[in-house]
Formats: structure tokens, C-alpha cells, sequence
């Protein structure tokens, strides 16, 4: 039975400029929430919901990604894919395992006999799922070339995708990593704007207390790293409080209690 929030497969003559618009529409809602996202797994999560809505046979939808020790499911559509993902992590192969690694669309028409993943397949048969389709993200930027990660699809049937689902699963997995790398590029570039706005902070405040203290550059830059390290605050924002006050308020000496009488 269909699900209610899948798309919508036109027929006729204009089948494929309704797909169209209907993927245009989808992406465009996708990469205006994308935009918005400062972590990983956040986009892993939309993106595997969008597998959910756009490929029709897909029952369950998740992402897998490597970490440090092995590989974490992020953005599961459900309780299953977790469950299944374990049984790979723990085998250190299956579809999409294998696709993170070698690169490749991985769609396994029977887990039961098929002669790729037989331990692997006979486990997640026994869980329910016995068709996968698996597509690892590919990142062209150089930033994001240490990310690892793929998108895995569930279905309890046989064969149940098709080449239509491994199109679909492909055009989502392309626009993800696009996403991703634009969104590392514009980090970059904030990144890199800070550090110059933050330089030229450093820099004109090193004038002021040349000037004012009659140092030289290399004592001015000292004063304000002494002041760093004992206020416990960023060079940065000495730099922007000598250049709002025109000094440097640096080891003001502490006020002595009174002394009471006896």
C-alpha cells in the first residue's frame, strides 16, 4: 500500500515535467532548511526523511556516517533501521557498510540468498527487512573529503526497488553533498572573515598602546597577552577593549581590606 507522503508518480505524456517539478520543489524546500543547519547529522536526519517522501518503495530510511570508531545510524525514520545497522556495524559489512567503503549503490533485491552479506542477510530477514537500497554520499569539496557517509533505504518485500529508486536515492544523495560542501565552504569564509576582522582589531590596538604607552610593537603585543592570560579572556577581545577605552587596563593593583579596630 502506498504511503500518503510519498511522491506522487505522474502518468501520461508530461510523467516526466511533473517528476521534475515535483523534485525541484522538493529540493528547493530541502536546501532552504539545509542552509540553515551548523551540524552533520541535522542534514543527515532532513535527508533521510526526504528519502522517505520522494523514493516510492522505501518503507524505512536512515543515514549511516563513519565516526571515530566504527559507524553511527543517524536520522532513522524509525526504530528499524537502528536495529538493522547494528548487525553490519558489528559484521563490519553489509549494503551500507560496503557503500561508505568501495563508493558504490548497493541495492540488495533479497537479503535471504543474497550471496554478498549471507550472515548479515539471513539476520536482518529474521528483524524483517529483506530488500536495501544504499548510496554513499560523494563530496567534491577537498573540506569535507574526510566525511564518510551514506544513505540507506528498508523495505520488508523482495526486490523492492527499482531503477526509478536507485535514480531517486541518487539525485537525493547528489543534492545532500552539494549542500553539505557549500555549507562547509560558506563556515570557511565566515571562518576567515572573523580571523582578518579580529587581526586588524589586534593590529590597530597595538597602535594605540605604542602610541599612547611608548612601546614598541613586539612590548604592546606582550601587555596585551599578559592581560589575556589574567583576565582569562581571547586576545581578540583585549584588543577590542583597548581600542573602545584607548587603554589597557592591565594588573590594577587589588584594594587592600581595612583593617578593623581591635
Amino acid at each position: 500500500m502506498k504511503r500518503d507522503d510519498t511522491l506522487d508518480r505522474p502518468e501520461g505524456p508530461d510523467a516526466l515535467a511533473g517528476l521534475a517539478r515535483q523534485l525541484i520543489d522538493e529540493f528547493s524546500a530541502v536546501g532552504g532548511r539545509l542552509s540553515s543547519y551548523s551540524d552533520l547529522d541535522e542534514v543527515l536526519t532532513d535527508l533521510s526523511h526526504a528519502c522517505l517522501r520522494l523514493v516510492p518503495h522505501a518503507e524505512h530510511a536512515s543515514a549511516s556516517r563513519r565516526a571515530r570508531d566504527g559507524f553511527v545510524t543517524v536520522g532513522a525514520t524509525s526504530d528499524v533501521p537502528p536495529r538493522v545497522d547494528r548487525i553490519q556495524y558489528e559484521l563490519g559489512h553489509g549494503p551500507c557498510v560496503d557503500a561508505i567503503l568501495t563508493d558504490n549503490l548497493f541495492n540488495a533485491a533479497d537479503l535471504r540468498t543474497d550471496p554478498r552479506w549471507p550472515e548479515f542477510g539471513r539476520r536482518a530477514a529474521e528483524d524483517g527487512i529483506l530488500s536495501m537500497l544504499s548510496f554513499r554520499l560523494f563530496f567534491e569539496d577537498t573540506g569535507a573529503a574526510d566525511l564518510m557517509a551514506a544513505l540507506n533505504l528498508y523495505a520488508t518485500k523482495p526486490e523492492a526497488f527499482d531503477e526509478v529508486d536507485e535514480t531517486m536515492l541518487g539525485l537525493v544523495a547528489t543534492h545532500g553533498a552539494l549542500a553539505i560542501s557549500a555549507a562547509q565552504q560558506r563556515r570557511r569564509a565566515d571562518g576567515v572573515t572573523a580571523a582578518l576582522q579580529s587581526n586588524r582589531d589586534i593590529g590597530a590596538a597595538l597602535g594605540v598602546l605604542m602610541t599612547r604607552l611608548l612601546v614598541t610593537r613586539e612590548q604592546a603585543f606582550d601587555l596585551m597577552r599578559i592581560a589575556s592570560q589574567r583576565t582569562n579572556r581571547k586576545l581578540r577581545d583585549i584588543a577590542e577593549e583597548v581600542l573602545e577605552t584607548g587603554t589597557l587596563a592591565l594588573l590594577d593593583k587589588p584594594r587592600r581590606p581595612e583593617r578593623t579596630p581591635d
